[in-house]
């Protein structure tokens, strides 16, 4: 067993002292000295200094330091130092396990980021603990630990695609004064934290997308009059392809066509004889409505609720369209996807909601959906000479939401940017694609 001595102060052959109790200090050489580590010698203590204040807001990071990062109320950006020397090393954990709520973004300072500088790294792991380690100029900092060797030049994005709405059901005249049902909305699909996606769904997960990679954005137009709406989607080569499904079309004023169309959400049913609204989209859109009594319309389904069913009677009223789903994405609450209202005939017909088209009165064409917001478009009002058409459904949109630090900027087909706190919000009304 060795033997242990205990002295209060070493000193070296000059009289410096090498241990000093009283300074709690030692020593080893003089500037300009040469120390020597014994083969197999291994240092016990110093390693990462965790810091024991928490992390809730934007840091610089320092060399040799670990953090507790709590993001329990938004999210927190970590600044790396703006130089380093191989071999630093910073680590950073999950404090209070909600990194996927709200992420922690690696702010690189000008360095490397395992081999790239274009994409600030994102980490959105619930409980996750991160160790770099800078190893030079040209791969920069790298994650070592265990739970963390993925590349990080990513990005979490989240979306909204909504599909064309349905064109509302027409009057051809000669068949009664009988209004014709509305479009129904298109589909509608979210991954907006704390929203909804259509026929009562939950979000969606985010999508990650990676550096360099191309994501192809389409935007479905809406329907004419009695015609279906067009799909829209979200594409890439790594990630599962978001697709909305185009609204069904209202059911017209004739024997053949009275049903509303199956769509994202269905179209609501035409009068003349009783008949059926189209079925919805499970987690897009919802059914449109029926109608019984051949004299009177339905609402075309919305993505937040059914259209309205209508029994006949002699007041020829129709139906009201299903509402849409609202959210925030763009800053302020914005209400999409609903359904177009039923025509009528000799009443005034109800107006359209979230988008979805007003319903024809008297001898007028149904109200067009509003563009962008994939609204089914209005049944045509009651007619018993020259006829009417239904209205067009509203085109439908694709929103990205993407940490400012993130965006690349590097897009085609015109959308719209705006900036919502620390988000950038990128919105397509038309076809195009977004490189990250």
């Amino acid at each position: 067993m060795a033997s242990i001595i205990k002295v209060d102060t070493i000193q070296d052959q000059d009289g410096n002292n090498i241990i000093n109790e009283n300074a709690n200090t030692i020593t080893i050489g003089k500037s300009g000295d040469t120390v020597q580590v014994a083969s197999g010698a291994e240092f016990v203590g110093g390693g990462t200094q965790w810091q024991s204040d928490i992390k809730t807001s934007a840091f610089t990071a320092v060399a040799g330091e670990g953090y507790w990062i709590n993001t329990t109320s938004a999210a927190v950006t970590m600044t790396l130092p703006a130089s380093a020397s191989v071999g630093d090393t910073i680590e950073f954990s999950d404090y209070a396990r909600t990194w996927n709520t709200n992420n922690v973004t690696v702010n690189q300072n000008s360095l490397n980021y395992q081999g790239g500088s274009d994409v600030n790294p994102v980490y959105d792991v619930n409980g996750q603990s991160v160790r770099i380690v800078y190893s030079g100029a040209t791969q920069g900092w790298i994650p070592t630990s265990d739970d963390d060797v993925t590349d990080e030049s990513t990005a979490r994005v989240e979306y909204i695609v909504i599909a064309g709405g349905g064109g509302g059901g027409a009057n051809n005249g000669g068949t009664g004064f009988i209004g014709a049902g509305g479009g129904g909305a298109g589909g509608y699909r979210s991954s907006v934290s704390g929203e909804s996606s259509g026929g009562g769904a939950s979000a969606e997960d985010s999508l990650i997308f990676s550096s360099g990679t191309t994501y192809t954005i389409t935007v479905g137009a809406g329907g004419s009059s009695e015609t279906s709406g067009n799909d829209s989607s979200l594409s890439g080569s790594d990630i599962t392809t978001i697709t909305s499904i185009a609204g069904g079309k209202g059911g017209s004023v004739a024997i053949a066509v009275n049903n509303g169309a199956d769509g994202g959400s269905g179209g609501g049913a035409g009068g003349n004889q009783t008949s059926t609204g189209g079925s919805g989209t499970a987690n897009q859109g919802f059914d449109g409505g029926d109608q019984s009594g051949n004299t009177s319309s339905a609402g075309g389904g919305g993505a937040g609720s059914v259209g309205e069913s209508i029994s006949g009677g002699s007041t020829y009223d129709g139906g009201t369209g299903g509402t849409g789903v609202s959210s925030s994405i763009t800053g302020s609450s914005v209400g999409r996807a609903g359904g177009g209202a039923g025509g009528a005939f000799n009443v005034t017909a109800n107006d359209g909601t979230d988008g979805g088209g007003d319903g024809g009165d008297t001898q007028t064409n149904g109200g067009n959906g509003t563009a962008n917001t994939g609204g089914g478009g209005g049944g045509a009002g009651g007619d018993n000479a020259s006829g009417n058409s239904g209205g067009t459904g509203g085109s439908g949109v694709v929103i990205l939401k993407i940490l400012t630090s993130d965006y690349s900027g590097t897009t085609t087909g015109s959308p719209t940017t705006s900036t919502v706190g620390d988000y950038t919000i990128v919105t397509f009304t038309g076809s195009g694609s977004y490189t990250h």
